[in-house]
């Protein structure tokens, strides 16, 4: 079989994407049946510094120390 063909259900996961918010979107939207997702509010947690991003489907999203997304 070609290599030229993509498989239709290729899925990514959360902690495979780029570390923009771009891409954060864009995969979460995907998930999302197509959907936009966007982001509601961003905020600082006071204990560790991290930067915790609150999305429009109802989740708070942040980085690991490997600079990948995650579910805070």
């Amino acid at each position: 079989m070609s290599s030229a063909f993509v498989k239709e259900n290729e899925e990514q996961w959360l902690h495979e994407i780029s570390p923009t918010m771009t891409a954060l979107i864009d995969h979460l939207s995907r998930e999302n049946n197509g959907i936009r997702v966007y982001l509601k509010k961003t905020t600082i947690e006071s204990k560790t510094g991290e930067e915790i991003y609150h999305m429009s489907n109802g989740l708070p999203y942040t980085k690991d120390k490997e600079g990948k997304w995650c579910i805070a």
